[in-house]
């Protein structure tokens, strides 16, 4: 990708949110300029675990890196099979309203939701993650003299190698 005229080059790391890797996956948390905080929209139990563990883990290893919240499957809020399945448990998708709210209680740079599926808002979710890892990435290297990046500084986005560092949990 290039932003602003320089190559900038994503690294992403996907870690596991099993219980049984809670001490391995701090490793990957080190060099993060950026956390996309992912959850299932269908899910209520993986939304749940966004304020009850994740961020308490994040806040742990990396205070003030951003975190972009992501609802993810966005394709089968309305998916009928899917509906009848959390019915009988009593659970219903996350709503977009409590999705955000969310995000703003644990201070996220932004909330996306997005379809692999359909690959509604992908594009979006790693734009917004380019922005605020170098803007982050920005003030740690320099914290009086931080240039100011938004989107429509962004010029060719989707064509070029990344280099920030991104851990999705």
């Amino acid at each position: 990708v290039s932003v602003d005229g320089k190559p900038v080059r994503l690294q992403l790391c996907d870690t596991a949110g099993q219980d049984e890797f809670d001490k391995l996956r701090p490793l990957c948390y080190t060099n993060a300029d950026i956390f996309l905080l992912c959850f299932s929209v269908v899910s209520p139990s993986s939304f749940q675990n966004v304020s009850e563990k994740w961020v308490p883990e994040i806040r742990c290893h990396c205070p003030k890196a951003p975190i972009i919240l992501v609802g993810t499957q966005s394709d089968l809020r309305e998916d009928v099979k899917v509906l009848i399945e959390l019915d009988k448990c009593k659970e219903k998708p996350v709503s977009e309203e409590a999705a955000k709210l969310c995000a703003e209680e644990i201070k996220a740079a932004s909330y996306i939701e997005c379809s692999a599926l359909t690959q509604k808002n992908l594009k979006e979710v790693f734009d917004a993650a380019i922005v605020a890892g170098i803007q982050y990435s920005d003030t740690q290297q320099q914290p009086k003299k931080s240039k100011c990046r938004t989107p429509d500084k962004m010029k060719n986005l989707s064509k070029s190698w990344w280099k920030k560092y991104c851990c999705f949990v």
